[in-house]
């Protein structure tokens, strides 16, 4: 009897247990529903939440700087608010409205200028007058400073927190206090765009970083680039501008320096800084491919600019400056270079003839006797957030 009973109680256990079961997880009893409610709700707060401080991350950011006070470094933290995208998209060239300009070879650059080195005939040319932000291309102007005015290239100097980059709050592998060579700073400023490496650069020239940028822009007038106006040795600021016309100036003047050509033109390097090796890279890939023959060249980016490339080459027996400026997308600019090299490489340089137009480039027209070929140019004033220097 005793065993009857004990197995009636497991029975009858057996049997309400998945019903209490059920009805608690589907909230069937009043006292089982309201903790299942209560639950949800919280979730759909943290859900908020998180929505709430993405919103937040793609409005502003810190970042993380070290500087110096009173000799002492110090970690410091930068509120850095995001413009919206629309804005960080669109160039001064764009603002312009130079990306209406049409051309034979559908270029993605809104500027660009090919020019015979030897002749000095021009046989490409699309908006090539317009004073444009140029970025890193700055930093040619800065090596050929350096180089001139016969600084001691073994004298070590030291990267001070003045180099640092406040205005685009851009990284860099030199840390505050690295002690480096000026021809090694020299070296990466041209070859990978090492911005603290061109801002000490100028800061270490005599008089300081105000006689350097003064230096520059002597330069540029006595080269006859009216269209040019410097303001830092680095090209972070957009008021760094100049016109492709100008910049091919400036190529022919850099590539009679032998240190300019070798440091512009190396694919990679190892560098001492403060004794620590460090390898650096070339921004620009093309050096290291086989089927280019480039002399001197200097790439540059900011959104203000869009993408920028110079060079100096050897195609088809001919020597030739090419200037691309605000090019839209990563690969574009070396993609324009590949272009126009095709190009040139299917002319016969006796006989230079204009690459067929269709009718929405029916402007552009070929010159009798310049062996040159012309896009059509419209002359919107420069926007203000990049003002032409005149």
């Amino acid at each position: 009897m005793y065993k009857l009973a004990v197995a009636a109680i497991f029975t009858l256990l057996f049997v309400y247990e998945p019903a209490f079961a059920t009805g608690a997880s589907t909230g069937e009893s009043a006292g089982a529903g309201r903790p299942a409610r209560h639950t949800v709700k919280k979730a759909r707060v943290k859900r908020k939440d998180l929505a709430q401080a993405i919103a937040d991350e793609n409005r502003e950011r810190m970042v993380r700087r070290i500087e110096m006070v009173h000799g002492k470094r110090k970690v410091v933290y930068h509120r850095v608010r995001r413009a919206a995208p629309e804005v960080f998209s669109r160039s001064a060239g764009d603002l312009a409205g130079l990306g209406l300009t049409q051309d034979p070879l559908a270029l993605k650059s809104n500027v660009a200028f090919v020019l015979d080195q030897g002749s000095s005939e021009v046989l490409f040319e699309k908006n090539a007058n317009v004073a444009l932000p140029i970025a890193s291309i700055t930093k040619l102007m800065t090596g050929l400073v350096v180089v001139q005015a016969n600084q001691d290239m073994d004298e070590v100097l030291t990267i001070t927190d003045a180099d640092v980059d406040r205005l685009k709050f851009t990284g860099s592998r030199l840390r505050v206090g690295a002690r480096m060579t000026r021809r090694d700073l020299l070296h990466i400023a041209l070859m990978s765009s090492e911005n603290r490496a061109a801002a000490a650069l100028g800061r270490n020239y005599p008089g300081g970083i105000t006689a350097f940028v003064q230096a520059m822009n002597d330069k540029a007038r006595e080269l006859g680039m009216d269209d040019t106006r410097y303001v830092d040795s680095s090209g972070l600021s957009s008021e760094n501008v100049s016109s492709a016309r100008d910049l091919a100036k400036l190529v022919a003047v850099a590539h009679q320096e032998a240190l300019l050509r070798e440091f512009t033109t190396d694919p990679n390097s190892v560098v001492a800084a403060s004794g620590k090796p460090m390898r650096f890279n070339n921004t620009n890939y093309l050096v290291a491919q086989p089927d280019w023959n480039i002399g001197l060249q200097k790439t540059g980016f900011i959104n203000e600019a869009g993408r920028c490339l110079v060079m100096q080459a050897m195609i088809h027996g001919r020597n030739v400056i090419m200037v691309f400026l605000d090019s839209k997308g990563k690969m574009s600019r070396t993609a324009d270079a590949g272009r126009m090299r095709r190009w040139l490489e299917a002319l016969n340089p006796a006989n230079l003839v204009e690459p067929a137009a269709d009718a929405a480039t029916a402007a552009v027209s070929a010159v009798t006797g310049s062996s040159a070929a012309h896009a059509a140019e419209p002359v919107p004033a420069v926007a203000t957030e990049a003002p032409a220097a005149h």
